[in-house]
């Protein structure tokens, strides 16, 4: 490392740390009021308050990433444009290409940074903050739980085990119900191929009813779809199945071949899947996007310029990435053009501005 990238990335350290102090303080400061109301509404302690906000901290780290290099680049390069040094680096022989290669570095560390928080701390952390959420703030009792791949619910009227249970449109599918008598002895059972929640009750379809008599001899009867009396809605069930964000890369590819294995559509999560391996890259777009526009006017507007550009380019890429993946997600667009839309146009438009600037 020469003396220059360490001159370079000494500035850009000290502007990155800068922001994503500033940035994190303000997440965290909007997410707590917005959740105060909730917190105060179930006598929460300030056990649980700080327990939410630290374990919070992971995936605030991750969503604040991508944009704190793009401001970290842009005022990096805006205060070296404004101060001749760019100039001083092109008048002995450096391009911008060689004087930037440090801020690219410091892109793909940051990528692999999010890559590695994705798939080890934030599945735990999120699934952590969720419980505390739920269970020891809203005071719901955790009647189930995710193993296997498969969520398991000690229900009102029996033991449920469903394969895969969607909170937004409210499906399930895959459904095995046991009914048990008080000397837990299996009375009767309900194999279903989809169920689905349609005005306040469980539709399911496809139906294998299994019933014991007293000498415990099986009677069969199938049904095409029939009104089945579940007491648990949906947002009951929600507590207990594993979001995509609360599964890292390879975690989230095993539970898709699990559905996949077992005849179930697993195309709702492919968006998300793919989406782990994109979104990482964003990192070293912005940076690129960042130096690009910082430098394309020499001695044109200062700092405040710079962070309004970033912020500007910053929200357009959640905006786009996160209208993409909600597309992928309905079917509307295949899952891996959702996972990959914003970054290929933002690639695109960075690749292009800079290889135009005035090396």
């Amino acid at each position: 490392m020469t003396i220059l990238d360490r001159y370079v990335l000494k500035e850009y350290v000290r502007n990155f740390s800068l922001i994503l102090c500033a940035l994190m303080t303000v997440y965290i400061i909007v997410d707590f009021f917005e959740r105060v109301r909730m917190f105060l509404s179930n006598n929460a302690t300030i056990g649980h308050i700080l327990s939410y906000l630290l374990y919070n901290i992971p995936m605030i780290l991750v969503l604040m990433l991508p944009i704190t290099v793009l401001l970290a680049s842009l005022v990096t390069f805006t205060i070296l444009t404004r101060n001749n040094e760019v100039t001083a680096m092109k008048a002995n022989g450096l391009s911008l290409y060689r004087a930037s290669a440090s801020l690219i570095a410091a892109a793909i560390v940051a990528s692999l940074a999010i890559f590695l928080l994705n798939e080890f701390v934030t599945p735990r952390t999120n699934r952590k903050v969720k419980h505390i959420r739920y269970i020891e703030v809203q005071k719901r009792e955790s009647m189930g739980t995710f193993k296997k791949n498969e969520i398991w619910y000690r229900g009102q009227n029996g033991i449920y085990n469903f394969g895969i249970f969607d909170p937004l449109t409210g499906t399930i599918q895959g459904i095995k119900i046991n009914y048990l008598d008080d000397h837990m002895k299996l009375v009767k059972r309900i194999d279903a191929r989809r169920a689905a929640w349609e005005k306040d009750r469980w539709v399911f379809y496809d139906i294998l009813v299994t019933t014991f008599d007293e000498k415990r001899r099986p009677l069969l009867q199938k049904l095409a779809s029939a009104i089945v009396d579940i007491p648990e809605s949906p947002e009951d069930l929600s507590v207990v199945q594993k979001g995509a964000d609360e599964m890292g890369y390879f975690e989230l590819l095993r539970y898709i071949a699990k559905i996949r294995s077992e005849g179930f559509d697993a195309s709702r999560y492919l968006p998300d899947l793919y989406g782990k391996i994109s979104f990482p890259f964003v990192t070293i777009i912005l940076t690129m996007l960042g130096i690009a526009f910082s430098v394309r006017s020499e001695r044109s507007g200062g700092i405040f310029r710079s962070l309004g550009i970033g912020i500007v380019i910053g929200l357009s890429y959640w905006i786009i990435f996160g209208f993409s993946l909600s597309l992928g997600r309905s079917g509307s667009i295949p899952p891996a053009v959702a996972a990959w839309a914003a970054n290929s146009l933002f690639g695109a438009a960075a690749l292009a501005l800079f290889c135009r600037v005035k090396t």
